[in-house]
């Protein structure tokens, strides 16, 4: 395996990780303030932010290595859809992200995923276009807001800084409904510009 694959395997090596460290303290039923809530969701925040780093670094390696390949396309978007849905099923167990919101961009990121397989098997590898990219910096963001706020639950931050908790949860909210209006434009974009390879799969 090249180095870039490497940094893309690290991401399917940190999302079940995240999500473990996440739901701890829950499936414990450890009280907001106690050493392991604290503990999780500061483990949590660096731990999401180098997993979001591999991104940036396999695509820099895959560059400069003259890496890059049919598989890498293919494999890069994967591995972060399953980093970021792992984040969003946490989310929406502790209610930062409507289940709507969650349904919609998994039955956008599944389809997008059959168009990708219906795609190589005609010979053409789909990478990431400039939309699909920034649908992931709004992912991205939004995984943070809503760890943000859990962070500041679990160290009863919240409560000792009067933070207004509720707002928060509808900020939040609005980034995610942002994620499934970019994901569903840049799902549009890929059917436009490869719907003649798509057809092709279909015939």
């Amino acid at each position: 395996m090249n180095t870039s694959n490497k940094f893309t395997f690290s991401r399917l090596i940190f999302a079940p990780a995240l999500f473990v460290i996440y739901n701890i303290p829950v499936w414990l039923k450890a009280e907001n303030g106690s050493a392991l809530s604290i503990a999780t969701v500061c483990a949590a925040i660096p731990l999401l932010a180098i997993a979001e780093l591999t991104d940036f670094f396999d695509g820099y390696y895959a560059r400069k290595n003259g890496e890059v390949s049919d598989f890498g396309k293919m494999f890069d978007p994967f591995a972060d859809v399953f980093l970021h849905l792992s984040m969003f099923t946490c989310f929406v167990i502790s209610g930062y992200m409507p289940a709507l919101c969650y349904v919609l961009i998994l039955y956008r990121e599944f389809s997008q995923n059959f168009l990708r397989m219906a795609a190589a098997k005609q010979g053409t590898a789909i990478a990431a276009r400039k939309g699909g990219k920034i649908k992931t910096v709004f992912y991205v963001a939004s995984c943070f807001a809503a760890l943000v706020q859990e962070a500041l639950v679990r160290t009863s931050l919240a409560e000792a800084w009067n933070i207004n908790m509720e707002l928060c949860r509808h900020i939040g909210y609005g980034f995610f409904a942002v994620c499934v209006i970019l994901s569903y434009a840049s799902f549009i974009d890929y059917l436009k510009t490869f719907g003649s390879v798509f057809k092709k799969s279909a015939q």
